[in-house]
């Protein structure tokens, strides 16, 4: 049985290193590893903490297991992540459409940042990139990154 819940501060640890250990196995096919480390750093403990508190955050789970999480804060969604082993089985889009469920209430438009590995799915969705950013990272080097757009309405 599949469910959505959204997070309480019980679920942090186990968010964090669901996050932790898809960035770890994913990222290092699209991203050279200070990019990874970047990653890694930028969905801290700590931030994923104050995003739980905040409300917002919600985790999927599949028989007990939690298998994905994804965050939306204003029309904003962020942190969308799927275990390696449990992608491709249509969790992503269910977090997608619950994220998208709740961001419609009040905002005409969702907005995200798309990783390399996540570009694809999201433009299956009906997301559009509306511009290019870049993010300097270790070593003086430059991530660049979609941000894309779903009119929701």
């Amino acid at each position: 049985m599949t469910r959505f819940v959204w997070a309480e501060k019980a679920h942090v640890q186990e968010i964090w290193a669901l996050v932790q250990s898809t960035i770890r196995a994913v990222y290092p096919r699209c991203y050279p590893m200070e990019a990874v480390e970047f990653f890694c750093r930028h969905h801290s403990l700590e931030r994923i903490a104050e995003d739980v508190e905040s409300g917002g955050v919600g985790v999927l789970t599949h028989n007990g297991q939690l298998v994905g999480t994804g965050a939306c804060r204003a029309e904003h969604i962020a942190r969308v992540y799927v275990l390696p082993q449990a992608q491709g089985r249509g969790y992503g889009s269910l977090l997608m459409e619950r994220m998208e469920r709740e961001i419609a209430q009040t905002y005409a438009a969702a907005e995200l940042d798309a990783s390399l590995p996540a570009l694809r799915f999201y433009a299956n969705r009906g997301y559009a990139v509306v511009r290019r950013e870049t993010i300097a990272i270790e070593s003086g080097k430059m991530l660049a990154y979609e941000v894309m757009r779903k009119r929701l309405t």
